[in-house]
């Protein structure tokens, strides 16, 4: 039974579709005019061929992301077609149709290839539920390949990584002070990344190609921190047998980064006050002066103005470090780049030989839902985790750490209402989309959902049809 030429001139996919697109061959019109309603239903674009002629011609004229077909479609057959499809188009997934009774041609049909199998006759149900597994599965695919391309397009900053509305504002701020040499003092829970953007402020600027020199003012000994940072002379003190210069002259033109900078002791806080404002310091156990050059960026975790309340932190060494504020979000205020940083971290720790290439639809709702205390840091780790003890290339809720796995529901207060579940998926979608500033994709990935099912569900809106 040819299909007619309307058919196919009507179903000709636009070149501007954000939909995936689904080819259905079979020779009964009833069995394709049903698979293709399901394809429509489940927001698919779909063609309909009723040979495998028919369908070789249109898969050499358009693009196809799923084929349905079934084993007992004229003239090659099926299983020939889905032989051309793996040898030609090993890109498109295929679910094959077969008959009561000849489940082991279907068996025989995974094994060449196909991804999946429905008997006929079959409920309507259980063939949109393949397609919508199948659906995702692609768009997640693809989606990590538009994620990592957007990493790599993406102008650098140091490596750090997100594209949510928060981020985007720190990367404003680091192109700005970054051409310029005053003092920045960058605000963050640990874990934010606050030494990276430390790093890409110097990397982006005219310093680029002078020293960078870090210390992490809480991990010094204090009694070695005023030497560490102004250094000394021979003979200062009990085992200085030779002189050694200081952070801050070996700095030269480039940036001292103080990380922890609220850690440091209170008497050197007036001795770092002294070289700020006097651009120059005296080494231990000198009477010369020296004249610094370099830029000083400072970071630190603590509240300062609760320091300054309390007396542990001077106020002008506040304000002379404070000239510019790059405050860091906690990662459970920046969401929307959870997805990008998990699916850098995927790739970061996947062995070559037992590569991980995407994470289930649950364990990434769980990854979002949680709030992270620990920030990046503690993503990462948990990431770095799951795929040491993944046995597949996709990542499960059982990979996870246990307080992922075990993580309890939210609990309802009192005064919560209740509300339809449409209701609050609908709260969702619309929350997700403001939080990534209208980027569906991006809300889709926050959601742990299908761009696919978010476009369905915002047209459901939109023509305030029932859901489906």
């Amino acid at each position: 039974m040819e299909i007619e030429t309307k058919e196919l001139k009507s179903d000709a996919p636009s070149a501007h579709s954000a939909a995936l697109s689904l080819l259905v061959v079979d020779d009964e019109d009833a069995t394709r005019n049903l698979c293709r309603d399901v394809g429509a239903d489940a927001g698919l674009e779909v063609h309909g061929a009723a040979t495998t002629e028919e369908a070789l011609r249109f898969l050499d004229q358009y693009p196809v992301d799923i084929v349905v077909t079934d084993l007992q479609v004229p003239q090659i057959g099926g299983l020939e077609l889905l032989k051309h499809i793996r040898a030609n188009n090993p890109e498109i997934s295929v679910i094959v149709l077969t008959q009561y009774g000849t489940i082991e041609t279907a068996i025989e049909a995974t094994r060449l290839g196909a991804t999946d199998y429905v008997t006929k006759p079959f409920h309507v149900e259980e063939l949109r539920t393949k397609l919508d597994r199948l659906t995702h599965s692609i768009e997640v695919d693809q989606e990590n390949r538009v994620l990592r391309e957007e990493l790599r397009s993406r102008p650098g900053f140091g490596g750090i990584i997100g594209m949510s509305p928060r981020m985007q504002r720190v990367y404003k701020l680091i192109q700005k002070v970054a051409q310029h040499s005053y003092p920045v003092l960058i605000l963050g829970e640990s874990g934010t990344g606050k030494e990276l953007v430390a790093r890409s402020i110097h990397f982006s600027g005219p310093r680029k190609n002078r020293p960078f020199a870090p210390v992490d003012c809480s991990s010094l000994v204090p009694t070695l921190i005023e030497s560490e940072l102004f250094g000394y002379v021979k003979g200062a003190f009990t085992g200085a047998q030779h002189t050694k210069q200081g952070l801050f002259e070996s700095a030269g033109d480039g940036s001292l980064f103080l990380d922890e900078i609220g850690d440091l002791p209170i008497d050197l806080q007036a001795k770092l006050l002294r070289a700020l404002q006097e651009r120059e310091i005296k080494p231990v156990g000198s009477n010369e002066r020296i004249v610094i050059r370099a830029r000083v960026i400072a970071a630190t975790n603590r509240d300062l103005e609760s320091a300054i309340r309390t007396g542990s932190f001077r106020q002008d060494l506040y304000f002379r470090l404070n000239v510019v504020q790059i405050k860091l979000p906690p990662l459970r205020e920046r969401k929307a780049d959870i997805p990008l940083l998990v699916t850098t971290f995927l790739e970061k720790f996947s062995d070559p030989a037992r590569p991980i290439h995407t994470i289930s639809e649950d364990a990434m709702r769980r990854i979002v839902a949680y709030d992270w205390p620990g920030n990046i840091r503690e993503l990462e780790n948990a990431i770095e985790r799951a795929v040491a003890l993944g046995s597949g290339p996709i990542l499960h809720v059982g990979d996870l750490p246990s307080n992922l796995q075990y993580a309890a529901p939210e609990k309802l207060n009192d005064a919560d209402e209740l509300v339809p579940l449409e209701i609050l998926e609908k709260r969702a979608i619309f929350r997700a989309l403001q939080e990534t500033s209208g980027d569906k994709l991006a809300a889709a990935r926050l959601l742990g959902i299908g761009k696919t099912t978010l476009y369905r569900k915002l047209k459901q809106y939109e023509s305030g049809r029932p859901q489906a």
